[in-house]
C-alpha cells in the first residue's frame, strides 16, 4: 500500500468506527441476536446468518455472534439483553416487540434492528417509519395487528357452519392485548362468539386444552407468542385429538401439523434484517435506515390434516392459498 492510500485508509477509519471493520482484515464485527423464542425457532437464526453470509459475513473470519434465548420466558429477556449490552456489540438483531424494549431500557447507543416488531411508533421504538430518529431500526411483521383478524376471516371461511372460535394467547407477551382486540372486533362483526384462553408458560398447556374443549369451540385461532411458538407441537397434537381446525400467524405451524397459516414469511424477514446490519457495520446510521413493512402475506393450508379431522376445505380457498401440503 502507498502512503497516501495508508493515510487516507487510516482517516477513513477514524472518521467512522463503524465502517472500519470492513476496510480491515482484522476487524471482527460483533453481533448479538436476541431471541424471544428458543432454539425451536434456530431456522429463523439460520435465515439471519445466511443473510450475514450472502453480504460476506462469515463466522470465525470477519465476525462474531452472541445469541441469546428467552425461550418464551419474557422476564428473562431484561437480563439476556444486558448481557449483550455489557459485551459492547456493534449491532443486536432482535425478534420482537418484548426483545427490542429489553434492549431500549439499557442502550440508547448500541444500533438495535428489529425483525417481528408490529407497531415501532407505537411502542416507543421510532418516530416515524420514514425517520426512526433513533437507534431502532428494521422490519414489521405487519401493518398493524389486523392478521389476527384476518386469521378467523380464513377459519369462517373454512369451517362451515362455525359459531364458536377459541383465541390462545399469552398474556405475558405485551402485543397480546391488541392482537386479541382485533379477533374480537372481527368475531364481532362475523357475529361469531369469540372466547380467549391464556397459557403464561408450556405448564398452563393442559389447562387451556382442557377449558377449550369444555366449551366446545368450533375452531382455534393461536397469536403470535414466543413462547406458543416453541409448543407448537404440542398444540397441534391436542388439535389433531380434538379434530378441531385452527389457523396459525406462521407457517411453521402448518409444516408441524397444523390446518392453516396466514402471514408473511418469517426466514425472509430475518434474512432482510442481515442486510440492515450489513448497512449499520459498514457506517449507516439506524436514524436514516427507513422501518420496511412486509408486502406479501403467504397463506399455507395442510390438506392431510384436513382429512386428519374430517374436514373438507372449500376449493375456492384451496385456489387462494400460496402453498398446498397434501
Amino acid at each position: 500500500m502507498k502512503r497516501r492510500e495508508f493515510i487516507v485508509f487510516l482517516g477513513g477509519a477514524v472518521a467512522s468506527p463503524h465502517a472500519a471493520w470492513a476496510q480491515q482484515s482484522t476487524r471482527v464485527a460483533r453481533v448479538g441476536f436476541l431471541s424471544q423464542a428458543g432454539p425451536q425457532a434456530k431456522h429463523f437464526f439460520d435465515a439471519f446468518r445466511d443473510g450475514l453470509r450472502a453480504a460476506g459475513y462469515f463466522e470465525g473470519q470477519n465476525i462474531l455472534i452472541e445469541t441469546r434465548y428467552a425461550e418464551g420466558a419474557y422476564e428473562r429477556l431484561s437480563g439476556l439483553a444486558a448481557e449483550l449490552v455489557s459485551l459492547n456489540m456493534d449491532v443486536i438483531a432482535v425478534d420482537g416487540p418484548a426483545a427490542a424494549k429489553a434492549c431500549k431500557d439499557l442502550t440508547a447507543t448500541i444500533p438495535v434492528v428489529f425483525t417481528l416488531e408490529v407497531d415501532p411508533v407505537a411502542d416507543g421504538l421510532a418516530l416515524s417509519l420514514a425517520h426512526p430518529g433513533g437507534n431502532f431500526t428494521g422490519l414489521t411483521m405487519a401493518v398493524g395487528y389486523g392478521l389476527a383478524g384476518k386469521q378467523v376471516e380464513l377459519l369462517r371461511d373454512m369451517v362451515g357452519g362455525l359459531s364458536r372460535v377459541a383465541v390462545l394467547s399469552n398474556p405475558s407477551n405485551p402485543p397480546s392485548v391488541l392482537y386479541l382486540r382485533e379477533t374480537e372486533r372481527t368475531a364481532a362483526a362475523l357475529g361469531l362468539e369469540l372466547r380467549a384462553f391464556e397459557a403464561r408458560g408450556p405448564s398452563d398447556l393442559p389447562s387451556a386444552f382442557t377449558a377449550i374443549a369444555d366449551w366446545r369451540a368450533g375452531g382455534l385461532v393461536t397469536l403470535a407468542d414466543g413462547m406458543l411458538f416453541n409448543q407448537r407441537e404440542r398444540v397441534v397434537e391436542f388439535m389433531l385429538k380434538s379434530k378441531l381446525p385452527g389457523v396459525y400467524p406462521e407457517a411453521e405451524w402448518v409444516e408441524s401439523g397444523g390446518l392453516a397459516s396466514y402471514g408473511p414469511s418469517l426466514p425472509d424477514l430475518f434474512r432482510r434484517a442481515a442486510s440492515y446490519v450489513d448497512k449499520i457495520l459498514k457506517g449507516a446510521k439506524p436514524t436514516d435506515l427507513p422501518i420496511e413493512q412486509p408486502t406479501k402475506f403467504e397463506f399455507v393450508v395442510n390438506l392431510k390434516t384436513a382429512k386428519a379431522i374430517g374436514l373438507v376445505m372449500p376449493f375456492s380457498l384451496i385456489g387462494r392459498a400460496d402453498e398446498v401440503i397434501e
